[in-house]
C-alpha cells in the first residue's frame, strides 16, 4: 500500500512499483497530491487509487480491512514546510497522525514491514556540522519536522512491539517533474506572472543539496532491498549544494529571461522554520555502493526543464 500515492514523491514511487511487478494500492487525501500525477496508471489493473484521509483512523481502518497488505509505503505528510509555519495542525493531522493510524492498523492487520519518508527537518538548524545518522541533539525548527522525527518515535516503537521492519529515509529537497511547491515552482510561476522581476525569500545565500526524484527512488529500491534490520535508517542526498540565488539564475536561464532583477527580503532564512544550511554525511549509503547520478545543479537543472516542458 502506497499512502500519499498521488503526491510529487508517491507518484513516481507508483510508477517505479508499477514497472517491476508488483500490485499497488494508492490512496491520498488530495491535499497536495494531484489525480493526474497517476492518471496514467488508472488503466493498469495491478494499480487501485483511493481518495483517502490517512489522518482519519476510521479510513484507515476500512482501506485495511479492504485488502491484504505485505508492505506499507508511507509518503503521505504536509511537504508544505512554509504553509504550516502559519498553521501548525496541518502536521499534526496529515503528517503525524497519518503515521499513528498507519501503524495501529498495521498492528491490527498483521503488516510487518513500512517503508517511511522522512526529511532531513528532523536534525533542526545545525549550521557547520556534517550531519550523520547518528547525530544527536535533534531539536527540530519546524514543525514539519516535529512531525517527521515523532513519527520516527513511533515507528521505532511500534516496530519493537510488533516484531516489524522500517526503512526510514532522511532526504532533503527533491526535486524532478510534478513538482507543487518549493523554490523552483514557485520561482517559475513568479517569472511567469512577471517576466521582470523576481522576490526571493531570505538573502539568497541559502545553500541546500537538491536530490532528483529518480535517485530517490532508486536508493529507496536499493537499501529496501539490501538492508534487514529491523530499523534501517539512511541520509540520502548529493554531496554537493546549491544556493536560492543559483537556483534564481538557472530558472531565468531555462526561461529565456534576461536582466531580471531580483528584490531580497533580506533575512539569513526565508521563513521561520526554514534551515538555511546543511551538509549531510552519507558516508553510510554510500558504502553501500550507491550513490547519486545527478548533482546538485544537474538535479534542479532537470527540474526545471522538466516542469517548463510539462
Amino acid at each position: 500500500m502506497l499512502a500519499g500515492g498521488a503526491g510529487f514523491i508517491g507518484s513516481h514511487l507508483a510508477d517505479r512499483l508499477i514497472d517491476e511487478g508488483y500490485r499497488v494500492v494508492a490512496a491520498d487525501n488530495l491535499m497536495l497530491g494531484r489525480e493526474d500525477n497517476i492518471q496514467h496508471l488508472l488503466s493498469n489493473r495491478n494499480f487501485t487509487f483511493i481518495p483517502l484521509d490517512f489522518s482519519l483512523y476510521e479510513e484507515a481502518h476500512g482501506l485495511f480491512q479492504a485488502y491484504k497488505f505485505d508492505t506499507v509505503f508511507h509518503f503521505a505528510a504536509n511537504s508544505d514546510i512554509q504553509a504550516s509555519a502559519h498553521d501548525p495542525t496541518r502536521d499534526l493531522k496529515n503528517t503525524f497522525l497519518t503515521s499513528s493510524n498507519l501503524l495501529e492498523c498495521m498492528r491490527e492487520f498483521q503488516v510487518k514491514e513500512i517503508i517511511f519518508a522522512s526529511s532531513s527537518a528532523i536534525y533542526g538548524h545545525k549550521p557547520g556540522v556534517k550531519i550523520s545518522e547518528d547525530s544527536g541533539n535533534l531539536w527540530p525548527v519546524s514543525y514539519y519536522g516535529g512531525a517527521k522525527l515523532a513519527s520516527e518515535a513511533f515507528i521505532a516503537s511500534y516496530c519493537y512491539m510488533n516484531n516489524m521492519k522500517s526503512w526510514i529515509f532522511r532526504f532533503p529537497n527533491v526535486v524532478g517533474g510534478r513538482l507543487t511547491h518549493g523554490v523552483v515552482f514557485d520561482f517559475i510561476k513568479k517569472l511567469r506572472k512577471n517576466p521582470t522581476s523576481l522576490t526571493i525569500l531570505g538573502n539568497g545565500k541559502q545553500s541546500k543539496p537538491y536530490l532528483y526524484i529518480d535517485d530517490l527512488i532508486d536508493a529507496i529500491f536499493h537499501i529496501w532491498r539490501n538492508h534487514q534490520e529491523m530499523i534501517n535508517c539512511f541520509n540520502i542526498g548529493v554531496d554537493s549544494q546549491t544556493t536560492v540565488t543559483s537556483i534564481a539564475d538557472m530558472v531565468c536561464e531555462e526561461m529565456g529571461l534576461q536582466n531580471v532583477q531580483y528584490f531580497y527580503s533580506g533575512e539569513k532564512v526565508g521563513w521561520k522554520g526554514d534551515v538555511p544550511e546543511f551538509q549531510y554525511d552519507l558516508d553510510k549509503i554510500h558504502d553501500t555502493n550507491w550513490k547519486s547520478r545527478y548533482t546538485s545543479d544537474e538535479a534542479l537543472r532537470l527540474s526545471i526543464r522538466r516542469i517548463l516542458t510539462s
